[in-house]
């Protein structure tokens, strides 16, 4: 059987327990077994860490340690499979230049709602948006078939780089109380080649809701199976 590991923890605004709860059934319908960790020790934990198949990752913002980072970077160099959504992976770690350079993008933004309607929680922040299917989206294994879909969520603002395979964007549409003067197309979905490791991101993903919502539900099952060893 394959070993997949699952790191939680972070902010609870993303719900980092409930989502991941979601997927585990899942892994062990695939032929896993999964070892749940509430927090990133376990990198550290060379014996842990050793032949592992596939690292799920939900811990928003917090910190890793040196020697925390050197394991997972280790195991994904190896071929470890990495993957995340939202927060939980690309916006996690932010005192660690290495870690954004082996994710490939990081959360800048959400945009709101207009000022005069934010009731100062979460959904201020809740807006609709498409999620874009690329060309390399239409023929990749994890989006192939999906068409373009609508979500109102947050909607992430990445900062990234060309190395990544972008199989969905979004793009933020510029309105007349927003900083910015012009849209700004980011990646909503990306693949990325690290080592003997391949990384899947979704930055859709906020909370439960959002991930058990289809098609995104059926990309990210499709992304944990694409990264697995």
């Amino acid at each position: 059987m394959r070993q997949a590991l699952v790191v939680r923890g972070g902010w609870d605004g993303h719900m980092p327990v409930e989502t991941t709860d979601l997927f585990i059934p899942f892994l062990r319908e695939q032929g896993f077994t999964v070892r749940v960790e509430e927090g990133t020790a376990v990198y550290a934990d060379a014996e842990a860490m050793a032949d592992l198949d596939l690292i799920v990752q939900i811990v928003t913002m917090s910190t890793i340690a040196d020697d925390e980072f050197a394991g997972l970077s280790r195991a994904v160099r190896s071929g470890t499979g990495l993957a995340g959504w939202h927060g939980g992976i690309a916006d996690a770690f932010r005192n660690s230049a290495d870690y954004l350079h082996m994710i490939g993008g990081q959360f800048a933004h959400h945009a709101g709602k207009a000022p005069a309607e934010r009731t100062g929680e979460q959904s201020d922040n809740y807006i609709p948006y498409t999620v874009h299917i690329t060309d390399l989206g239409r023929e990749h294994e994890i989006t192939r078939g999906i068409e373009d879909f609508d979500l109102v969520t947050e909607q992430y603002w990445v900062l990234s780089d060309e190395y990544n395979d972008v199989l969905a964007t979004t793009t933020q549409e510029a309105r007349d109380f927003d900083a910015w003067n012009r849209p700004v197309t980011a990646p909503a979905i990306w693949t990325r080649q690290w080592g003997q490791g391949r990384v899947f991101v979704s930055a859709p993903g906020h909370r439960l809701e959002v991930v058990e919502s289809q098609p995104l539900r059926t990309v990210i099952e499709r992304g944990l199976l694409w990264a697995a060893r």
